[in-house]
């Protein structure tokens, strides 16, 4: 063998990965310090905490996909290696990456090539590492294996760019890609956040179905704690670049033995809450210190118009023509909303929940006056909103803000924080000084002194919190919000929810919230509405839809909601998945 190339040696009994004393340093600057971690082959073990703990430089430093100004010290051995992968060269680290350790990442847009159709490269994998003699073969193969994770069609799949396939889709052809070569090791850093409860469901299964079938070990990264329950047979919790607490995930959290251990778990608990309905949160919660600018103006406002609903849509229906698939063929429609009539009340809570492409951020979007509907009406306030141009929408950009998913949407790459949460105050002409600049940043979780950053020098979380600030600057009488705490950890989730919570209550706002988690809008609304290929099957009380939900659509996205009580119960990734089956039976 190669001594450029890793060969097996010095793993402790059954272990696939052991690491010892791994520090990574940037600088003089420790940013993990002395992790020791093991998985065994079949193991599957989770790595918790929140964003900024270390998790993924743990896991980028046993890959050796450090970047070029981080340094790593210690030991991490593999299986197949003869030696520490610690400064070993980077020749015989990408032999190793996608054969005998792989990983996958929370966008799979990041480790798919646009240019590229799938089935190619699905098949690149396996004929640069050698695993398939020819490029047939290796195509061949690539099939099995887009099938062996369930996609609903594995030959057109194989000829499809990345952009034609849904989140999901492209999470499992990811996923297809590092299990080609059946590595000893499967690395998966957050791979379900961006997912909705039921594609989530199935993701997970096929991950630890995946592992199963070929003896791997799984280092499984998160930050929701149900999800690491449901997945993984042994935990470690980071924080601060440290392991504080490791052991088998039914000990660890039905008996943590760590102070920050027990307030993570208490934090991602959304029905405990104190006397006020609030979130628990081991970090300092501002939430209550923020108070809207004119906010006695945005009451007189909304008092004037209490007669009148807040939002109004009749009959919305969305439809979008595609591409021709040829020159004589008719330009194929996309029914994105069909016949959508919705009433919203003032200072009402309003969740919308559905699988991805139910049209859920498309109402959103109609309703803020991003996009106009095919036919029906929209009122905000009384007043018309569909089809008015932009320059005619000037009161409804006074009145309603919207949260993004995506925080980079709402954020110039080339602005300075402060200045972007500063920027819709400016425009409405209302005050935007450094004092409240710094006080939206502190109610959000971030440090008023790290205002004179640039969006890429925080995390991702950190973005979104930053985006949450600047919808909430002007003091809007109606926020939308879509999926606003899907990249946040379970402490900041807590605090940013009682923050809006707050702010809803406080100012009598109204607030439409969208989101996958069902266990977010059963918190944060008290009206809930479902979903499903463009239309609503259901609406109710979010306790009563929850609690009986009437339409087995509804049961079955409550069935798949990953929870701590249910996963040490019992319930399994496979469990959660069977619960969509009937509706996907692909």
């Amino acid at each position: 063998m190669s001594p450029d190339l890793p060969g097996e040696a010095d793993l402790p009994g059954e272990a696939v990965l052991s690491v010892s004393g791994l520090s990574v340093t940037v600088g003089d600057r420790a940013l993990v310090s002395g992790v020791d971690l093991q998985v065994a082959r079949g193991e599957r073990v989770g790595l918790i905490g929140e964003s900024g703990s270390g998790k993924t430089l743990t896991a980028l430093a046993v890959m050796g996909l450090l970047p070029e100004n981080l340094q790593a010290r210690g030991s991490v051995r593999l299986a197949g290696a003869d030696r520490d992968l610690v400064g070993a060269g980077e020749r015989a680290l990408s032999r190793l990456r996608g054969s005998a350790m792989a990983m996958v990442f929370q966008e799979p847009m990041t480790a798919l090539n646009p240019t590229m159709r799938v089935g190619d490269q699905v098949a690149e994998v396996m004929l640069i590492h050698g695993t398939r003699p020819d490029r047939r073969t290796a195509r061949a193969a690539a099939r099995e294996l887009l099938a062996d994770v369930r996609l609903p069609d594995p030959e057109q799949a194989l000829r499809a760019y990345p952009h034609q396939l849904s989140g999901g889709q492209r999470q499992r052809v990811v996923l297809a890609m590092a299990l080609a070569n059946d590595p000893a090791l499967l690395i998966c850093d957050e791979p379900t956040t961006a997912l909705d409860v039921t594609v989530q469901a199935n993701v997970l299964d096929l991950i630890v179905s995946g592992v199963a079938a070929r003896d791997a070990g799984l280092l499984f990264i998160t930050h929701d704690l149900a999800v690491v329950a449901t997945v993984c047979e042994k935990v470690a919790v980071m924080v601060d670049g440290r392991v504080v607490e490791s052991g088998p995930v039914q000990q660890v959290f039905t008996a943590p033995t760590h102070e920050y251990t027990r307030q993570l778990l208490a934090a991602s608990d959304l029905s405990v809450v104190d006397d006020r309905g609030r979130l628990r949160s081991h970090r300092a919660d501002a939430a209550t210190r923020v108070r809207t600018q004119d906010a006695g103006a945005d009451r007189s406002v909304a008092r004037e118009r209490v007669d009148l609903p807040a939002i109004e849509v009749d009959q919305v229906s969305r439809v979008y023509r595609r591409a021709r698939t040829s020159l004589l063929a008719p330009s194929p429609a996309v029914h994105a909303l069909s016949g959508v009539s919705l009433r919203v009340a003032h200072g009402e809570k309003v969740g919308i929940v559905g699988e991805s492409g139910c049209g859920k951020s498309t109402l959103l979007r109609i309703i803020a006056g991003l996009d106009q509907p095919t036919s029906g009406t929209v009122r905000v306030e009384g007043q018309i909103v569909s089809g008015l141009p932009e320059r005619r929408l000037g009161f409804l950009r006074d009145r309603l803000q919207l949260v993004f998913q995506d925080p980079m949407g709402s954020l110039d790459p080339r602005m300075r924080v402060a200045d972007s949460v500063a920027e819709p105050l400016v425009a409405q002409r209302k005050p935007a000084g450094p004092g409240r600049v710094a006080e939206l940043l502190e109610a959000v979780g971030i440090d008023p002194a790290s205002g004179h950053r640039f969006p890429h020098q925080f995390s991702g979380g950190q973005r979104q919190r930053i985006s949450i600030a600047r919808a909430l600057a002007p003091g809007p009488g109606l926020l939308l919000a879509d999926e606003p705490v899907s990249a946040l950890d379970v402490s900041v989730r807590a605090q940013v929810l009682n923050l809006i919570t707050d702010l809803v209550d406080d100012l009598g706002l109204t607030l439409v919230f969208v989101s996958h988690d069902l266990s977010v809008v059963r918190h944060v609304c008290h009206r809930v509405v479902v979903m499903k290929a463009g239309e609503i099957v259901e609406e109710g009380p979010t306790a009563q839809v929850y609690g009986e939900p009437r339409e087995p659509y509804t049961r079955r996205l409550v069935q798949s909601v990953p929870t701590i009580q249910r996963a040490l119960a019992g319930v399994t990734a496979a469990d959660l998945a069977a619960a969509r089956k009937e509706e996907h039976p692909a």
